[in-house]
């Protein structure tokens, strides 16, 4: 190889690794400790909140933190997903990862809603359901699916946003709604860039090439029609001016119940069954002298 080509070689990589690096950035913007959490978002954004605890089957789990409160002219059942705000408070709140009984509680609040024809507003940060065995000796995947069956057939507004980290079945659960948004700096996956690397190739170091492949950040999930809205985040990012960031999501979440508010409980229902059908749908054009000669050559 020549000397000019190993150059431009050389910078080709660089440039590469330097974008690599730049996507990495994101997802550690998104995982910032310093971002505002659930908890910070229910006391300022809403008024009047009274918690609910428990799932009237086994236990409480503070990973996800249910109640109901006052946004505006609103009154709502919110379910939110609650990260600590150091080491200690993390290792209580499993770091995100929630058991069974978050998803138990939060499907008993949204039947709770239903009843008394409350909208429900979901907010999403955890990198995916907690996979210990004890998770799975009390119900984990039955506990998920139940809810997920649940948000489905519910005849009230629901609204869904991821603000941090949202990732696997974990954040999937709470995203059937009728209006799904991220925060500007938030990611939302099918499971963690690390997760990813290491059931793909093995090597958990190769998860900056992993988040490349995944398309993860709000902009892509945009034009991939995967959620309907991203709300910018002040100059640095929401941990910069967290009371900025629950302004901004304060009015969106009003301005989306006052829209949603005009749908019938059936039309809801049909269009957040057939917004979820078409999820990942890939279409391609062919011509049909392609098609012919793909037929021909089958036979």
């Amino acid at each position: 190889m020549k000397k000019k080509e190993v150059h431009e070689k050389r910078i080709s990589l660089e440039s590469k690794s330097h974008n690599l690096q730049q996507e990495w950035d994101k997802v550690m913007l998104a995982r910032n400790l310093g971002r505002p959490k659930g908890r910070y978002y229910i006391e300022n954004i809403f008024n009047n909140f009274i918690e609910l605890h428990g799932d009237r089957y086994y236990a409480d789990d503070e990973t996800i933190i249910g109640g109901i409160g006052k946004i505006g002219e609103h009154t709502v059942t919110f379910i939110v997903q609650n990260k600590g705000t150091n080491l200690q408070e993390n290792i209580k709140r499993h770091f995100g990862m929630s058991y069974p009984e978050s998803y138990r509680k939060a499907n008993r609040l949204m039947k709770q809603a239903e009843k008394f024809r409350r909208p429900i507003v979901c907010l999403i940060d955890t990198p995916g359901a907690y996979c210990g065995v004890e998770a799975e000796v009390r119900g984990q995947s039955e506990a998920i699916a139940s809810t997920l069956k649940q948000m489905f057939c519910l005849r009230v507004p629901i609204i869904s946003g991821i603000i941090g980290e949202g990732a696997g079945s974990g954040a999937l659960t709470l995203a059937i709604a009728d209006r799904v948004f991220m925060q500007q700096n938030a990611i939302y996956s099918i499971l963690s860039p690390e997760a990813f690397a290491s059931i793909l190739w093995k090597d958990v170091n190769r998860k900056n090439e992993a988040l490349a492949k995944m398309k993860v950040t709000a902009k892509e999930l945009l034009e991939d029609n995967i959620i309907d809205d991203i709300l910018l985040e002040p100059n640095g990012g929401a941990h910069k001016d967290p009371e900025g960031a629950a302004s901004i999501l304060q009015q969106y979440i009003i301005t989306q119940l006052n829209i949603l508010k005009q749908q019938s409980p059936d039309k809801l229902i049909e269009n957040r069954y057939n917004r979820y059908r078409v999820y990942g749908l890939y279409r391609e054009e062919i011509k049909c002298e392609e098609v012919k000669g793909m037929w021909s050559r089958k036979r």
